[in-house]
């Protein structure tokens, strides 16, 4: 009988991941909803004798160091806790999210690992345990949830650790504006302000204002937004470690300016604008006007995620 061949060691297809930046909260919408923003984390991942990173664009030294590196360290935990050995792979990545700025850079980079692990480990998981796994280290699913899917994007966790989410796109044009201050803001410390108890007039009214919120969206009333953004959750108590927060928000109706909000946790802060006016200008002299010094960053809602951008690539 002749002898049978030795399979050869198929090596899995590379991976190209595309992963916007988010913001979280828009105002009364705390821990439910955010935006996809048209800047993105572009990794493309290939498996390697040992663990690398090559990165550029904003904060490369932060994203290409091996030691805490929070996407390496995503993967290797989700494959450890799966029972699945750790294949290492060689990154390349291409950043464009604000780091520890409240742009969802956190999500991003654990999306990517859960995404590794999932294509490298094999898993086979579906976007909601995908998007799930990296809310339940995220300890919230809207960063998550909208860079996963894209849009505007409404999640919770189910009682299985699965992110339930509800993904929409805006009707009409809404042109974004990033405040990003030269500091950082440990997002520990920003809810590390937040009371433990609200008084039912507080909840009421952000009830309703997300709701207002949503319609704004759904509706395309930009009219709308600017009592829409009204909170009474955590705004308020962290206005003071945000200080363009209040200063930009004083723009409202104004300018060109339609609403203004803490970007996730903060410190940065987003500003919706009229799409007929351009109100860059503005903005800029009354920060200076201020004296608060902040990178001014044009952008728009991201209307695909993560999911609708990720391709197997046969190298690099």
């Amino acid at each position: 009988m002749p002898r049978k061949k030795k399979k050869k060691f198929q090596r899995l297809p590379a991976l190209h991941l595309t992963l916007p930046a988010t913001s979280a909260n828009l105002g009364p919408a705390f821990d439910a909803a955010a935006l996809a923003m048209d800047l993105f984390l572009r990794i493309d991942a290939k498996e390697a004798k040992d663990f690398s990173i090559k990165a550029s664009g904003r904060d490369a030294q932060i994203c290409q160091a091996l030691e805490n590196n929070l996407i390496l360290t995503t993967y290797c935990e989700v494959l450890g806790e799966q029972g699945i050995g750790i294949t290492p792979m060689a990154l390349r990545i291409r950043n464009e999210i604000p780091i520890g700025k409240g742009c969802g850079s956190s999500a991003a980079a654990r999306l990517a690992g859960v995404a590794l692990a999932n294509h490298f480990g094999q898993l086979r998981w579906n976007d909601s345990q995908i998007i799930g796994e990296a809310s339940r280290r995220e300890r919230h699913p809207d960063n998550a949830a909208a860079c996963w899917m894209g849009g505007l994007t409404i999640a919770r966790m189910s009682s299985r650790n699965e992110a339930q989410v509800a993904s929409i796109r805006p009707k009409g044009k809404w042109p974004l504006l990033l405040a990003i201050p030269e500091e950082s803001l440990a997002t520990e410390k920003a809810r590390g302000v937040l009371p433990e108890n609200y008084s039912r007039a507080d909840a009421v009214l952000n009830i309703q204002n997300s709701l207002f919120l949503l319609a704004a969206f759904t509706l395309g009333r930009p009219d709308l937004l600017a009592p829409a953004l009204e909170d009474r959750i955590h705004q308020p108590y962290r206005a003071p470690l945000c200080p363009l927060l209040p200063c930009l928000q004083e723009l409202a109706g104004m300018q060109g300016v339609l609403g203004a909000a803490l970007s996730g946790a903060g410190p940065s802060v987003i500003v919706f604008l009229d799409p007929a006016r351009n109100a860059t200008s503005a903005v800029a002299a009354h920060l200076r006007s201020r004296n608060l010094p902040a990178e001014l960053l044009l952008t728009s809602i991201a209307l695909r995620g993560a999911k609708g951008q990720n391709g197997r690539r046969s190298g690099h």
